[in-house]
């Protein structure tokens, strides 16, 4: 087997169709689309970049693999949002990759605390992060299909 190389890049305008079509994926197969997800997926420079957030990539081969935002909440808070990973790239290491590289961009932020909303549903990812350092809280939120919140402080 060769050794495919796997690159966190920072989000670039021209990565947006792959920032909305890898996390419709995941959204619609599981979920619906509720007005917040339409928002962000299609203004991404506008709702996560401009406002002090942050969106990397993955690749491999050279090819979009993946993706994950941190969203601004407050000073030294941060959401892990929208975080995709293409089909035929899972169970290769891309998640952690974005993961692990999504906490140190939340660092060189600022953040002291970064939190997330998910769904028990959806157990490879909230198994991810676990293994990341996140913990159950209180559900609050933005998301109807949330049904679990973690939070990893810094």
């Amino acid at each position: 087997m060769e050794n495919v190389v796997l690159e966190i890049i920072g989000y670039e305008s021209a990565h947006k169709g792959w920032f909305e079509k890898l996390n419709r994926q995941w959204i619609e197969q599981d979920f619906w689309m509720e007005p917040v997800d339409v928002e962000v997926l299609q203004n991404p420079d506008k709702m996560i970049i401009a406002k002090g957030g942050a969106i990397l990539m993955a690749t491999v081969a050279g090819l979009i693999a993946g993706t994950v935002a941190l969203k601004f909440v407050d000073q030294g808070v941060y959401e892990f949002t929208k975080m995709a990973v293409g089909e035929k790239y899972r169970g290769q290491k891309v998640g952690w990759a974005l993961g692990v590289a999504a906490i140190q961009k939340a660092k060189d932020l600022g953040a002291k605390k970064i939190i997330l909303y998910s769904n028990t549903i959806l157990v490879p990812a909230i198994e991810l992060y676990r293994k990341l350092g996140f913990v159950e809280v209180p559900v609050d939120g933005p998301y109807k299909r949330s049904n679990i919140k973690m939070v990893l402080n810094i």
